[in-house]
């Protein structure tokens, strides 16, 4: 993968003087060593890809390394931009700093090859064309499908309380690597009770390039979390349209909704979305 990684520089041969006996001291280059180190990092960067959004000490027990090597390609990474670092608040953690966690930057994925983007891309682009919007749409709402058959059951648990349930949906996503987190806003005085909320944020998405493509997809993201947690939610920011995160704004000042779409019943697919997409 010498496309992503640059060699140690490796050490020039160097004349001296001749010693006595006349003998010439030649530095050897090092290229075994430079090898190897592009090699490891490599495989840094491989596991970043498979198991991102991960932390640094999660790389060393996975790759057997020491906190110190782990960190050394991590920053090499880092400084070329096919790494960047997503902080998040770790589910169920209190207050505190949030972690680091590495995930692939743009450049990395397109540095890596982006066929699978380009062929996701033609197709959708074609399907939109030979059946319509409503094609494209239908397709979003099926790829979310299986996440909400996943989700519903952990969420039921959670009781009719909308922040604890927004606290399920988040632990669940950190869990398929969205690196998400769940911040309470209490609404004080002189302000209503009813303008008391839930930041849902995820730092990390998947199809962030093939959703700012087709913004059909976080719509239909945020009709998802609508039904699991029983309100209506406005979607503030996106990582698809230039934000820092994707943030859904979810009210807790009123009780959940009865009787929401299950996710047989998506709702209507004519409905004009009223999710806010703004960049923040």
């Amino acid at each position: 993968m010498s496309q992503t990684t640059s060699a140690v520089p490796q050490a020039r041969a160097e004349s001296a003087e001749p010693a006595e006996g006349g003998a010439v001291p030649v530095a050897v280059p090092p290229a075994n060593a430079a090898d190897a180190e592009e090699r490891t990092r490599d495989r840094v960067l491989s596991a970043v890809l498979e198991h991102g959004p991960i932390s640094a000490a999660e790389l060393g027990e996975l790759l057997g390394f020491t906190p110190a090597a782990v960190r050394r390609h991590l920053d090499h990474l880092s400084r070329h931009g096919v790494i960047e670092v997503k902080r998040a608040s770790r589910a169920g953690a209190g207050a505190g700093r949030p972690a680091r966690r590495y995930v692939l930057s743009s450049q990395g994925q397109s540095t890596l090859g982006n066929d699978y983007l380009d062929i996701a891309s033609s197709a959708l682009r074609r399907l939109g064309e030979m059946a319509g919007a409503e094609a494209v749409r239908e397709f979003a709402v099926e790829r979310f499908a299986e996440m909400e058959r996943r989700y519903a059951p952990e969420i039921e648990q959670a009781g009719t309380d909308i922040t604890a349930r927004a606290r399920v949906l988040s632990e669940a996503l950190s869990r398929d690597g969205f690196v998400a987190s769940a911040q309470s806003i209490e609404a004080k005085a002189p302000l209503p009770a009813a303008l008391s909320s839930v930041q849902l944020c995820q730092g990390h998405c998947p199809i962030q390039q093939l959703a700012t493509q087709f913004p059909v997809f976080c719509d239909v993201e945020t009709e998802l979390f609508s039904r699991l947690v029983g309100v209506d939610v406005r979607r503030l920011s996106t990582l698809a349209r230039g934000g820092h995160v994707c943030t859904t704004h979810i009210p807790t000042g009123r009780p959940a909704a009865v009787g929401a779409p299950s996710p047989a019943d998506p709702g209507n697919p004519n409905e004009v979305s009223n999710h806010l997409q703004e960049r923040p």
